[in-house]
């Protein structure tokens, strides 16, 4: 065989077989695609009927303000992350200085903090009626207070649980290069900070824009954390309209609103992105990188401690705090209840993605053309949809199938009741819709590292396909459908505007629980639930931690 040549399974089954298989994984792939389209469509078309009344209201009160918060709070989110995550990743990843090794993976863990536990904590940490704010009165008089609300509040909260993510991206990025680009800038005359800004960041850029995006997709769709600062934007809009209003149309207006606003930033990181791409080599040794020396090692490992100190130490210390001072207590029968739910929903929606991405990861294996890569595309596209709008437009989807089941129901004479809407279901399928990208990845990444002779030689030796898939793709991809099984199983367990939109009556959750204990500003009360969650999440954190060293 020639050198280079491409290998293709060639499958001894008959025709029709081939056909069968080829329109089954279709259908999966197809299916996939329009479970996420489909409630994009519906919200697009409740413009139908314009709610008068509510946006006349909206206009008059706060349409504008809804506007300039969310803009005011991508760019403040999105430039703090950006600081934090590259000059973390910098010194991390191309300087040695005491405390390196600790804070390489240390930085991580805030991923673990859910923003709006990180909220409620420096609330209660940091309020006029906090401990900290007493303290300085008792100091320095009652001038001595401030107000921890409004923007920068939020802007601060956000920036502090999303940055690990343009870091971890960033860091890799910083580790592939290697010192040489560094080098060759300083040989050509530059200084070591502009051969940095040169050199080093446009190599890094597409890592960094990466993680800024996942950063601000955050961003936009997060409801707790300005639910607990009662800071205004769309998804907070969303739910009053829901809630308060009572009006599912003007919640799907505005939830395309905040639709577009999404897909207009996907847009615009995709244009700046154009065909960028950063090649990853081997990593260099730790003897690679720039030792620092006196006052400049010392700010390093300051400024890597105190990020790190704010960001989970802190948190993390006053949730175990407040849970010995009393919030132990609410350790009862109803709060089994709801880490039952909790685990219960996180497992099944868990199992449900990862099998679907692992459907739609083979099909994109197997099927290499424009058709299935838009299919795969569309699928993936939900994890970037905040979950407030997933919830109102599933919600109609699924109100509109009720009522057509109750005109058969009616027709047959039948007791009419509601089938889709109010149950497990409708939750199980906004989890899939918004997390199946997360399950997609690591499944992906692992389906790709096996080589494609073994499928063909099973194909030689007679398997069938199904049975390759049990047989050889289901045990090599153990580690890859774990990662994604965990990674999925946090995310749900998290998930809070879908969860609490959507959940079955009964159906309350951790997350649900200290949306309503920090809506009443108990904060210690949404203590236990918070470090239940804070705990939980620290497995895919320490997978992640993982994936990046190797």
């Amino acid at each position: 065989m020639a050198s280079g040549a491409v290998l293709h399974p060639v499958w001894p089954q008959s025709q029709t077989g081939v056909i069968r298989r080829v329109g089954l994984l279709r259908v999966c792939a197809v299916v996939l695609a329009l479970m996420v389209m489909a409630p994009l469509l519906v919200i697009a078309l409740n413009w139908g009927e314009i709610q008068t009344d509510v946006w006349r209201h909206l206009a008059q009160t706060q349409l504008l303000r809804l506007f300039r918060n969310t803009a005011v709070l991508v760019l403040g989110v999105g430039a703090g992350v950006t600081v934090l995550g590259v000059s973390l990743a910098w010194l991390t990843a191309t300087c040695r200085f005491p405390g390196r090794k600790f804070f390489d993976v240390a930085l991580m863990l805030p991923l673990a903090i859910p923003a709006y536990v990180m909220a409620f904590v420096m609330v209660g940490l940091l309020d006029w009626a906090g401990p900290v704010q007493g303290q300085l009165r008792e100091w320095f008089g009652r001038g001595a207070s401030f107000s921890f609300r409004g923007t920068g509040a939020v802007i601060m909260v956000l920036t502090l649980v999303l940055y690990p993510y343009v870091y971890m991206l960033a860091r890799s990025a910083f580790l592939a290069q290697g010192r040489e680009p560094l080098e060759a800038a300083r040989v050509l005359g530059h200084s070591p900070w502009r051969g940095f800004w040169l050199v080093t960041l446009p190599m890094a850029r597409p890592a960094i824009v990466a993680g800024l995006a996942l950063a601000l997709m955050e961003t936009l769709a997060d409801f707790g954390t300005v639910s607990v600062f009662n800071y205004d934007t769309f998804t907070t809009a969303i739910y009053k309209a829901w809630y308060g209003f009572f009006n599912v149309q003007a919640a799907a207006q505005l939830a395309s609103l905040l639709l577009l606003i999404v897909l207009a930033g996907l847009y615009l990181e995709r244009k700046g992105r154009g065909d960028a791409r950063y090649f990853q080599t081997r990593r260099r040794a730790a003897s690679r990188r720039t030792a620092l020396h006196g006052g400049k090692a010392l700010l390093a490992s300051l400024w890597c401690g105190l990020i790190f100190a704010v960001a989970f130490v802190v948190p993390l210390g006053q949730l175990v705090i407040w849970v010995i001072q009393g919030a132990w207590k609410d350790l009862d029968a109803r709060y089994l209840a709801l880490v039952w739910h909790t685990l219960s929903l996180g497992a099944a929606a868990a199992v449900l993605t990862v099998a679907a991405a692992f459907l739609l990861a083979y099909f994109k294996r197997r099927y290499q053309d424009r058709l299935s890569d838009l299919l795969v595309r569309t699928a993936t596209l939900g994890y970037a949809l905040p979950g407030s709008v997933l919830a109102v437009g599933i919600m109609i989807s699924f109100n509109h199938l009720d009522d057509w089941a109750a005109a058969l129901q009616t027709q047959l004479g039948l007791t009419v009741q509601p089938i889709f809407v109010g149950g497990v279901a409708a939750l199980l399928l906004a989890y899939l819709t918004r997390f199946l990208a997360a399950a997609f990845g690591p499944v992906e990444t692992s389906l790709e590292r096996i080589k494609p002779s073994i499928p063909e030689a099973a194909a030689i030796l007679g398997a069938r396909q199904w049975e390759t898939v049990r047989r050889i793709y289901l045990p090599m991809l153990g580690p890859g459908l774990l990662t994604a099984l965990l990674l999925v199983f946090v995310d749900v367990m998290k998930e809070m505007p879908a969860t609490l939109l959507m959940r079955p009556f009964g159906w309350d959750t951790l997350a649900v629980r200290i949306y309503e204990m920090t809506n009443e500003g108990m904060w210690q009360r949404a203590a236990l639930p918070g470090l239940t969650l804070v705990l939980v999440g620290l497995l895919p954190v320490a997978i992640l931690v993982r994936r990046s060293d190797h």
